[in-house]
């Protein structure tokens, strides 16, 4: 584990490598003692040695095993499968953490071995990042930003700023912002390629969808918008007429010819000029 924190007259901003990705909690309530990060580092740190599906000893993976009953594991285990089978309800199916997933550039596909083998990381970080929110909450903290890797929760505004501005990178072009989010208490999931490859599937058809490049989906929770993302890119074509049905949700799509769709109210900065 790696720990950047930097010092300014704003604030502060500390960022830590933790579930394979850096993650970075700037706080600008510059009165506040700068140990409220641990615990919210150490609750992010713990959900990773919980749930990741990379780390042989987690509940998760024993749990896929079958080394571990669920009554027998963790809470807070119990409580994500509940949110992720709910979610799987009112995506029609499309956010599934027992799908089957594509793995390698061979793309074979593979079967969980049993109903309990489930990979729900399509909810659990957002899920996660929405708690540190709370616990920087109830330490006192009021305009924050925490980043893990692209999903980001916003709390007050970017003091002096009266709010945060979020650039959403381009699918393609990953040296430009495809657009800018005003945001204040909001969550900011995109779902796409990027990084990680061809790792989202329509569970009807499994194979990565052809007709979108990314889903970016804003509303007050960032587990939530994280799986409506998921689903909404594994959809294709038919995800923006989707997205622009939910209820507290906005949505922008990136079509594969680059056209870029937006639901009504999606809080974009307006271009200038």
């Amino acid at each position: 584990m790696s720990t950047v924190l930097f010092e300014s007259s704003n604030g502060l901003h500390r960022v830590e490598d933790i579930m394979g990705m850096p993650i970075g909690i700037e706080l600008r309530d510059v009165e506040l003692d700068p140990a409220i990060l641990d615990e919210a580092f150490a609750w992010l740190r713990r959900v990773d040695d919980t749930f990741s599906t990379y780390k042989p000893e987690s509940e998760m993976s024993r749990l896929n095993r079958g080394e571990l009953r669920l009554d027998e594991a963790d809470p807070e285990i119990r409580g994500v499968l509940q949110r992720c089978e709910q979610l799987r309800f009112q995506t029609g199916g499309y956010f599934d953490a027992r799908a089957a997933f594509w793995q390698g550039t061979a793309r074979a596909r593979i079967e969980h071995p049993s109903p309990a083998a489930v990979d729900p990381s399509g909810l659990v970080k957002g899920w996660a990042v929405d708690r540190a929110g709370e616990i920087l909450d109830a330490a006192g903290a009021s305009n924050y930003c925490i980043n893990a890797g692209g999903d980001i929760r916003t709390r007050g505004a970017a003091l002096p700023d009266p709010s945060w501005r979020i650039g959403i990178q381009h699918p393609l072009q990953h040296d430009k912002v495809a657009a800018v989010v005003a945001a204040n208490d909001l969550g900011i999931a995109t779902s796409g390629t990027y990084a990680r490859g061809e790792h989202i599937v329509d569970p009807y058809n499994p194979a990565p969808p052809q007709t979108v490049l990314s889903v970016t989906i804003v509303g007050p929770d960032l587990g939530t918008a994280d799986a409506y993302a998921t689903a909404a890119f594994a959809m294709g074509e038919a995800g923006p007429e989707w997205t622009a049905g939910l209820a507290g949700y906005e949505a922008m799509t990136i079509l594969a010819n680059e056209t870029v769709l937006f639901t009504a109210s999606f809080p974009r900065v307006p271009p200038e000029g």
